[in-house]
């Protein structure tokens, strides 16, 4: 199609089957119900629904650009209606991230988690979705920089020649709301010391350095932070182009191979592996967990969403899930103790305030 192609993915915790492990099958038709007649009526150029744990992911391409209010307001207004369904059904933690009572111009800063990119479509334009369940954004940070800046990972960038000269990096200090881009890889060194610290600063877009042209966009949404006190995980998305000066498929995929660990699971509040899943299988239950990341890949036609393929349902990740069942076990043998729980400094929308206040006269100077 003539003209740029947006790829907005939205996606809300509305309610879960059985606790936090799943979504129900009629809250999954509502979404696709509400996406079809927004699709019938020109809004959008097409979409699909899928699922990981009780994530409900929206992916709609459409050209209204990003942050666009026409497209937030669809979101939100499925997210509703699919939080009546699940009232109806009593699912638990019914419309937990929808923290606002109206909308309001963008769902940002309102509870759902958002990934855009604008584009032009290129002849042959693979997309991956990628969805983490019990998790926060700074799950996409290792796997990101492992993409697009480490040629251990990535060949292309020793041996593609578009690919070569690197990529620039959006990072962003979800504390002090502000960001700074890295140009990589002559600055990679100084940007690792931020990114490697993923509850604080976020990657939030990778761009390819010789034309500007956007390759990678994740959401940044903190649900803590908006609501100043815990009320769910935050389960990020994030978009991936491929191929043709990009990363292969393959070399956007292989970071998963290695499970590495994030922030949430039980409560939001404990570090787990996290695990490369097929949708079928992303209805953690293990302690709430471990954490999932489910990969739904598309080919792009004229804005078309051809697809989807479930790229993690591959023996391939079988030994990636292997070892994050054995880490997962090692971790869940600490209990409240760290690096299990989140560090102290990470409590503060727990209980962890309230102890500290009542037991504040009772320190004493030694």
């Amino acid at each position: 199609m003539a003209g740029k192609i947006t790829l907005s993915v939205i996606k809300a915790d509305i309610g879960g089957l059985v606790g936090h492990s799943a979504s129900h099958p009629d809250v999954i038709a509502k979404g696709r119900e509400e996406l079809e007649k927004a699709q019938k009526g020109g809004l959008l150029v097409d979409f699909d629904v899928f699922t990981c744990g009780d994530d409900l992911e929206l992916v709609m391409t459409h050209t209204q650009g990003t942050d666009a209010e026409k497209i937030h307001k669809l979101a939100w207004d499925t997210f509703v209606a699919g939080t009546e369904v699940a009232k109806g059904l009593h699912l638990y933690g019914a419309g937990q991230d929808l923290l606002a009572d109206a909308f309001s111009g963008n769902v940002k800063g309102m509870g759902p988690g958002v990934a855009e990119m604008e584009f032009e479509e290129r002849k042959s334009e693979p997309v991956l979705v990628f969805a983490g369940d019990k998790c926060a954004p700074g799950a996409w940070n290792l796997p990101l920089y492992k993409m697009f800046a480490d040629p251990f990972n990535t060949a292309g960038l020793v041996i593609d020649p578009n690919m070569h000269d690197g990529f620039r990096f959006d990072v962003y200090d979800i504390h002090k709301s502000k960001h700074i881009v890295f140009s990589c890889p002559e600055e990679l060194y100084d940007m690792l010391v931020f990114v490697g610290s993923p509850d604080h600063f976020l990657i939030r877009a990778v761009y390819r350095k010789d034309d500007g042209d956007i390759a990678a966009s994740s959401s940044t949404q903190k649900l803590a932070l908006i609501a100043g006190r815990y009320v769910g995980k935050d389960d990020p998305v994030c978009v991936v182009r491929c191929q043709s000066g990009l990363p292969a498929v393959g070399e956007a995929l292989e970071p998963f191979a290695f499970p590495h660990t994030t922030s949430g699971w039980m409560r939001g509040s404990h570090m787990g592996p996290l695990m490369p899943v097929s949708v079928k299988e992303a209805h953690p239950s293990r302690f709430d967990g471990p954490p999932r990341v489910v990969c739904m890949g598309y080919q792009l036609a004229d804005g078309k969403l051809i697809g989807p393929r479930d790229m993690f349902d591959d023996p391939s990740y079988d030994e990636a899930r292997r070892t994050a069942n054995l880490v997962a076990g090692y971790l869940r043998k600490h209990g409240p103790f760290e690096p299990h729980r989140l560090p102290f400094a990470e409590m503060e929308y727990t209980t962890m305030p309230a102890v500290q206040e009542k037991l504040e006269g009772r320190w004493e100077d030694i």
